[in-house]
């Protein structure tokens, strides 16, 4: 075959015959231009390959032939064109009936004129099509009659046989639609009617769109028709040519199958590294790995690991055979309290921070104390110090009681022992949990929510170089729904690890050589390390971000405020001050006691009082001389009590020393 041009070709192409195998005689390049413009190729070189897949129509181009206009129709052109064949110039009409008289033709003729056509009737535009009927004689002189169909009703000319032209006879053929228009290659370069078009003829010029596979081209090419390059078939001597098609580990995924590939790695992508495993090292271009198949369960769990200062991540299969035991988790703040809280499962916590309430507008909240046993009741809305609605957590207040005694005391329940936590709370807590049994992975992710604290108790038997068992603490953060790929490398078949094509899209070719069948199940490793700069990216996905987030607290006064409150407070403490000069545990100019003491034979003076009704209470301070002394916890405790009247009554004693003086100070407890 004689190159052609890659237009030309397409428009003589039988669709029945694809694929064809095509040679590029002279290449194209748009200098200046990327590789591909809006996803059409646009550079090809000379030599290359293309083997045609499929021909899709793209648009087609109506030309005016005498005026050059254009316009464009789809593919789902309804109208119907009709073919003028038998296209031949005459000067004038009596040339025209001369030669169809030569050739046997009757009439009528159909022809039309290049120029427009003036007459005393009428003026007939150019290429209007025209039918001459017979010859007739008007006012004494021989005339063509000649008709013209308009839109309302035929229109008869007289037009004298020396009428100038030029004339171009047609003939019209059947009406057809667009495509079978097109797909006829004798109707090529022919003129066309059209009832539904504006123009009396026209020419028709349809725009392709190839669609080809070349060699080490991942997608399938495409290439506009227009394309001005010249191509050759050589379908015929190209049966041994094999077009490699590389491949994405996703697409292979999307596939299906079957199953066990055997592939070569022809590029990674770019980006940090995901896994810290040494598989990870191996895979580079040109390595060849086998892929399994799918990895079964579908489901991962992210883990931290708790207890180190800079924690390690890790991603452990739904395969894992490890057994867990449950720690208690820790919530830092009230809202923490309300997403670990599940219904019908009772959440007990134990405070571990003291907090006196300051600046929390719930009005039935009460101060904490280490040691305070909660439980988390429901959720509600309580109305705040300035009359707004704050969300807040029900609690219930526990006794130190045994747990039969607490369930009967539970019954009559009054309102005092329940403490309205606002959800911006910044207490600390711990849950009280007594469960010691072990859970397989599977079991606690079934029937606990995420995220929740473990301890890996037995390792899993099926991974030797188990990690997981050599931390104190683990943190089960979230559920993750991905596929994965079982691959083992062809240069260490033992070794298999599972890959997840959303995220390490390796680009591959099927390479040569049949994979091998496991005389066994395949030993996947289950537990597998992230990187840093891989697992914070993965907590920014937006299936990690469907929780809102945590309430903020209310506005503080500001500086203004917060000078204000301080003098009051300074002006109040002024006064009690003045009272308390006499006695010699304090000193001018000093916020802690003094650690040295003369004698420490002396007694101890406890104040205590029963956590609930610290509310209503008053701290008592006994001194026994000048002599005091406390100890670091105890020196800011009372330092405390005395600048800021109040008085943390769990862990403050006062030592009391040699004095001539006894005297007993009182000192008022805010809540």
């Amino acid at each position: 075959m004689e190159p052609v041009s890659l237009h030309s070709f397409v428009c003589t192409l039988d669709l029945a015959s694809l694929p064809r195998v095509l040679r590029v005689c002279s290449g194209v390049y748009f200098q200046g231009s990327i590789y591909e413009i809006s996803g059409n190729e646009c550079c090809l070189s000379t030599g290359d390959l293309i083997k045609v897949t499929q021909v899709r129509l793209q648009k087609v181009v109506c030309e005016n032939p005498g005026t050059g206009q254009t316009m464009e129709i789809t593919p789902d052109f309804h109208g119907y064109f009709s073919p003028l064949t038998g296209r031949q110039s005459y000067g004038t009409l009596e040339e025209l009936l001369s030669a169809a008289t030569q050739c046997s033709k009757t009439l009528p003729i159909c022809f039309m004129s290049t120029h427009r056509i003036t007459t005393e009737a009428r003026v007939v535009p150019e290429d209007q099509p025209l039918k001459l009927e017979a010859v007739e004689t008007y006012h004494g002189t021989y005339r063509a009659r000649c008709v013209l169909d308009t839109e309302t009703h035929p229109f008869i000319l007289h037009l004298p046989l020396s009428q100038k032209g030029p004339f171009w006879e047609w003939k019209p053929g059947a009406p057809r639609p667009l495509l079978k228009a097109l797909q006829d290659p004798a109707l090529s370069n022919l003129l066309f009617t059209c009832p539904t078009l504006p123009w009396r003829t026209l020419i028709l010029r349809p725009q392709y769109e190839v669609q080809a596979i070349m060699h080490m081209r991942r997608t399938i090419v495409k290439i506009p028709s227009s394309l001005e390059v010249d191509v050759e078939d050589v379908t015929s001597s190209s049966q041994h040519i094999h077009f490699i098609q590389p491949l994405l580990l996703s697409e292979a995924l999307a596939r299906g199958g079957p199953f066990p590939l055997c592939m070569e790695i022809l590029e990674i992508p770019e980006g940090p590294s995901i896994f810290l495993s040494p598989w990870a090292g191996s895979l580079h271009k040109g390595q060849k790995l086998c892929i399994h198949g799918l990895a079964s369960p579908p489901w991962r769990v992210l883990v931290s690991t708790k207890g180190r200062k800079i924690p390690r991540h890790f991603m452990v299969s739904g395969a894992y055979q490890g057994k867990l035991r449950r720690r208690p988790r820790e919530f830092p703040t009230a809202y923490d309290l309300l997403g670990a809280l599940q219904p019908g499962q009772p959440l007990r916590v134990v405070a571990t921070k003291d907090c006196e309430g300051e600046g929390v507008e719930s009005p039935g909240f009460t101060s904490l104390a280490v040691g305070d046993r909660l439980e988390v009741l429901r959720s509600g809305q309580a109305h705040g110090a300035e009359g707004r609605d704050i969300d807040v957590l029900v609690c219930q207040r526990l006794s130190d009681k045994a747990e039969e005694e607490e369930e009967e005391e539970n019954e009559d329940v009054e309102d005092d022992d329940q403490i309205l936590l606002p959800l911006y709370f910044s207490g600390s807590f711990v849950e009280e949990m007594n469960d010691s049994r072990r859970y397989s992975l599977e079991d606690l992710t079934a029937h606990f929510s995420l995220p929740c604290e473990v301890k890996v108790v037995a390792k899993d038997s099926s991974h030797p170089a188990d990690p997981l068992p050599s931390f104190p603490g683990l943190r089960l953060e979230e559920k993750i729904m991905e596929p994965f790929l079982v691959v083992s490398l062809n240069s260490n078949p033992e070794m298999c690890f599972e890959i997840p094509p959303r995220w390490l899209d390796l680009t591959v070719v099927e390479a040569e050589g049949q994979p091998g069948q496991p005389a066994g199940p395949l030993p996947v490793a289950t537990v597998e390390e992230l990187t840093d700069a891989f697992y914070y990216s993965l907590r920014r996905l937006p299936a990690f971000k469907n929780q809102p987030p945590p309430p903020r607290p209310p506005k503080s006064q500001g500086l203004s405020g917060q000078k204000k409150q301080s003098n009051k407070e300074k002006s109040g403490q002024s006064s009690e001050l003045l009272e308390l000069q006499q006695a010699p545990l304090l000193k001018p100019k000093m916020q802690t006691l003094p650690r040295n003491a003369k004698d420490s034979s002396n007694t101890y003076s406890k104040v205590s009082g029963h956590r609930k009704d610290r509310r209503h209470t008053k701290s008592i301070i006994e001194d026994g001389g000048s002599g005091s002394c406390l100890s670091n916890m105890e020196t800011k405790d009372v330092g405390r009590t005395l600048y800021g009247f109040r008085f943390r009554q769990s862990n403050a004693h006062l030592h009391s020393g040699n004095s001539n003086t006894n005297g007993t100070i009182h000192v008022r407890t805010r809540s």
